[in-house]
């Protein structure tokens, strides 16, 4: 049985799509505490999440930048707002669909029966990915390692989690104030200094395998990371 995670602040609205959805013999999870969604997605390790916008304390793309930090779990936005400015920042933030309410229930489900079956069903070209690889450089996701050819290094969860960003965007620049967000979590402040601190690790991590000058510092913008390895190799 499929799983899906719902994060949705309108009771009603989500009694309504989970009872319809479980029809369907999904296994639905509504949001308990939207201050620890994070975790309650990590415990019940979802197929899909179903996600609005408009939620206490943080909103959606926040949401789903935290969970892209950790998983390629599809992800599709349920929002009332509809403007193609939102949609976009649904997408750029790591979205996969876009849902605008109010919303016909077959049509949330044929989407979401269209994304089980490219990912996880017939037409799935393979299993979800275990490493993220450009031109050589890999990065081990279930390992948290980063290697180039033969030479590994283990990564803490924070290097993981910035070479992670900076890798599927690779020559785009990435603000501080994006990086922060994806290392601040509900237990532990995350200040400038420290991401300046791993940010250095980071780059220290990425020597030890060979690979240098690569996470560059964009003087008033952010870093960026740009391929100095493969011509190398």
């Amino acid at each position: 049985m499929k799983k899906i995670y719902l994060i949705e602040d309108d009771k009603k609205i989500a009694d309504l799509l989970k009872d319809y959805l479980e029809k369907y013999e999904y296994d639905i999870e509504l949001v308990q505490e939207f201050d620890h969604i994070l975790e309650e997605f990590s415990s019940f390790d979802p197929h899909l999440v179903l996600l609005d916008i408009n939620l206490p304390s943080y909103d959606g793309f926040y949401w789903c930048r935290k969970i892209r930090s950790i998983s390629n779990c599809p992800i599709i936005f349920i929002s009332a707002r509809d403007s193609g400015m939102d949609q976009v920042m649904a997408i750029e933030n790591g979205g996969d669909d876009y849902i605008t309410k109010p919303f016909n229930f077959d049509v949330v489900q044929a989407k979401i029966k269209g994304i089980m079956r490219r990912i996880y069903g017939e037409y799935a070209t393979s299993t979800p990915a275990d490493s993220i690889e450009i031109h050589g450089l890999f990065l081990h996701l279930t390992a948290m390692e980063v290697s180039l050819n033969e030479t590994r290094a283990l990564l803490t969860k924070n290097e993981f989690i910035l070479l992670k960003a900076f890798m599927e965007h690779l020559n785009q620049v990435l603000s501080r104030t994006y990086l922060l967000e994806m290392l601040w979590d509900d237990e532990h402040f995350v200040d400038d200094n420290t991401l300046s601190v791993n940010i250095t690790r980071v780059r220290k991590k990425l020597e030890d395998i060979g690979v240098s000058q690569s996470i560059q510092t964009v003087r008033g913008a952010g870093y960026k990371m740009v391929d100095t390895w493969s011509e190398r190799q």
